[in-house]
């Protein structure tokens, strides 16, 4: 396993504060999905845009949504073909196609 980069005391510190900023983005983009005042489709358009939104994970992102658990986020997953490692940048188009298909009827 590779040793982590040797840091001075305030590049630590400005890594952990990015670190931090990018966790409450994601946190606030989670809240939104669950609330509904995001659509998943409208995440999807912003992935290929933004890197924050663009390294979630999809599966955390599905759980997210109303409606949908663990359970039916994974068979989402399952029947689209993505990987439970796949992030939103990494979706194919075929991909992106079923979840939102699959996500619409919910």
């Amino acid at each position: 396993m590779p040793l982590p980069p040797a840091l001075t005391q305030d590049q630590r510190k400005e890594a952990l504060a990015k670190a931090a900023k990018v966790r409450r983005e994601r946190a606030e983009i989670k809240e939104k999905l669950k609330s509904g005042s995001l659509s998943f489709a409208k995440l999807l358009d912003k992935a290929a845009k933004d890197d924050t939104v663009g390294k979630m994970k999809v599966l955390s992102v599905l759980e997210s949504l109303p409606g949908l658990g663990k359970v039916k986020a994974r068979r989402l997953m399952d029947a689209a073909g993505v990987s439970e490692s796949r992030r939103l940048q990494g979706l194919g188009a075929k991909q992106r196609e079923a979840l939102l298909e699959a996500t619409a009827k919910h």
